[in-house]
């Protein structure tokens, strides 16, 4: 009479299959192949990225697929249990799907000077007195009618023939004073 190892979970169908080994080599995986090996078990994605979790329930559907799942019992207490509960209506979302080529990586542009300018090679536009002012944003200036000036109140002063706050003068401050 043999004596039975507790300890081995091996199937009397196939005794080279070995949920232990399974496991063994599912450690050694990466999560990207453990996601693979999950929709190949379970016939449906992953939603999670857990390397222990996947593995557990990897290795949890193998057996029940190897060795036919829970009792008729357990299914009529789980279902006994969920009359009761709230259940979800609506199925999970879908994962996002995006790959590293698809983003878009931003990048801290360094600006000197005011933060309320635009960048240089920005065109500011203005109607004024049935005319429309344009005002080219420069590195170091703004160009206005073939002159450059070294600040946008210059540019309003020459414009006007009063002095502006250049800012206001072209609609560059918030609401509320703010810039």
């Amino acid at each position: 009479m043999a004596v039975l190892d507790s300890s081995r979970t091996e199937s009397a169908a196939s005794p080279e299959f070995s949920i232990d080994r399974e496991v063994a080599v599912m450690k050694t995986m990466t999560v990207n192949q453990l996601a693979e090996k999950y929709a190949l078990v379970h016939g449906y994605a992953a939603r999670s990225r857990n390397k222990q979790w996947l593995i557990k329930r990897i290795a949890w559907q193998m057996q029940a697929n190897r060795e036919g799942g829970l009792s008729e019992r357990a299914l009529a207490r789980a279902a006994e249990l969920v009359k009761g509960a709230q259940l979800r209506m609506l199925p999970p979302r879908e994962p996002k799907t995006s790959s590293n080529a698809e983003r878009t990586k931003v990048v801290a542009c360094p600006q000197k000077g005011d933060g309320r300018l635009p960048l240089p090679g920005s065109v500011l536009t203005r109607d004024y007195k049935g005319q429309r002012l344009i005002v080219s944003v420069l590195r170091d200036g703004f160009e206005y009618d073939g002159q450059v000036y070294g600040s946008l109140s210059a540019v309003a002063k020459a414009i006007t023939g009063k002095h502006w706050n250049g800012y206001h003068f072209f609609g560059l401050v918030r609401q509320g004073g703010a810039a």
